[in-house]
């Protein structure tokens, strides 16, 4: 647990140009569940009011409509990407749901209704400000495939540059479990990374990231996260989690280490300190970055695909994989679990069955049985050209922690 050390770190975030904010649906929607207009708005406030680089921040409605005329980074030079929950609980009221359903289809069915609504609020709200917003709805196969990630990039990067304002969700309406990020924070974070963010906030309905439960009297706000060992005894739970969200602070924990492992540090407080937060003045809990910025979508693979089967290398193959970064070759394969086809993220697992590594396979989980422990050449020879190639390539292949 670190001390704030003074005002260098949070020079660090109000330097921040391009910045991903994430918020939850507790800070969007009234208890019934609908959405609420003067959370959203005092909300658009602070963003719309920091992108005009007017230095205040606050929260506040004034509605004078007299912000930037095309939104492009605004008189403080910054851009923005707002990762917003709230589509679910927002449609529950319309539907006549008193509380978020649990099954599948009538969360979809939610999400549909409340899409709509929210993203109708949100280009109301920026109109004030004479901002566009521009909706970008994801699955994690938008993000883990190589083409399909290239396609996320592009459009976030050119609505950016046209002066809109992404405004992120998963796509709640035809996600299934396997291709869901199973919250915003996470999908926040992956977010920050695939756009080369220089800051990621968080905004919850809690003041930071506490060493107990923020309910119970003798706790105390951590000020800043250097790495794990800050954490050390700390005990997380699940405090902050609402009824309309699937949050709570273990994801934006979880959210804080993949972001700032990918070089992009995180900022952790409440909504109505979002323009404290976004301005770099001491609030929440600053997260400092523990990696290095990298420029391709290997963290999506290891953090939002959900493996649809298995394989199973023996030692050789272990160590060619893990320490020296190769392919995988059929000669290194010694079992195949799961039903996939060609393209989809399974995992590569070591003979005690502890996983080892992720990637997108280039064979059908029907085709690698013939496969194992053969040499391309031989395969070629007996099957085609078309067997002469790596089961996955290194290009596909990330190394688990």
């Amino acid at each position: 647990m670190a001390e704030q050390d003074g005002s260098a770190v949070r020079d660090e975030v109000a330097a921040a140009r391009r910045i991903v904010v994430k918020v939850g649906s507790s800070s969007l929607t009234t208890a019934a569940g609908g959405l609420d207009a003067d959370r959203v708005d005092a909300l658009v406030d602070v963003v719309a009011k920091v992108l005009d680089g007017d230095g205040k921040g606050d929260v506040g409605r004034d509605g004078d409509g007299k912000g930037g005329a095309n939104g492009r980074g605004g008189a403080g030079g910054k851009e923005m990407v707002l990762v917003s929950s709230g589509a679910i609980a927002a449609g529950l009221a319309p539907l006549g749901l008193d509380r978020r359903p649990r099954d599948l289809a009538r969360q979809q069915a939610a999400a549909s209704v409340g899409q709509g609504l929210l993203v109708a609020r949100y280009t109301a709200s920026f109109a004030r400000y004479g901002r566009r917003v521009g909706q970008v709805l994801l699955t994690t196969d938008d993000t883990s495939r190589r083409a399909h990630y290239r396609n996320a990039t592009r459009t976030l990067d050119q609505l950016l540059a046209m002066g809109a304002l992404p405004i992120v969700n998963e796509n709640d309406t035809v996600a299934t479990d396997e291709i869901r990020f199973g919250d915003n924070d996470r999908l926040a974070a992956l977010v920050a990374h695939l756009v080369r963010a220089d800051l990621l906030v968080l905004l919850s309905d809690v003041e930071g990231l506490y060493d107990g439960d923020p309910r119970t009297p003798g706790t105390s706000r951590i000020d800043e996260v250097r790495g794990p060992r800050d954490l050390d005894g700390v005990s997380i739970g699940s405090a902050g989690r609402s009824g309309v969200g699937t949050g709570g602070m273990v994801t934006k924990v979880e959210a804080a280490r993949i972001a700032t492992a990918a070089g992009v540090p995180v900022v952790l407080t409440s909504a109505s300190r979002a323009g404290d937060a976004l301005l770099g003045r001491p609030t929440g809990t600053y997260f400092h970055r523990t990696g290095r910025r990298s420029a391709n979508r290997l963290l999506w693979l290891a953090h939002a695909s959900a493996p649809r089967g298995a394989l199973t290398l023996d030692d050789g193959a272990v160590r060619a994989v893990v320490e020296r970064r190769t392919s995988l070759l059929p000669a290194g394969i010694a079992a195949v679990e799961g039903e996939f086809t060609a393209g989809d993220p399974v995992e590569l697992r070591d003979t005690g069955g502890r996983p080892v590594a992720r990637g997108l396979v280039n064979f059908d989980a029907k085709e690698i049985p013939q496969l194992i422990g053969r040499s391309t050449r031989d395969l070629a020879r007996e099957l085609g050209p078309a067997y002469e190639r790596e089961v996955v390539h290194r290009d596909d292949l990330v190394v688990l922690d």
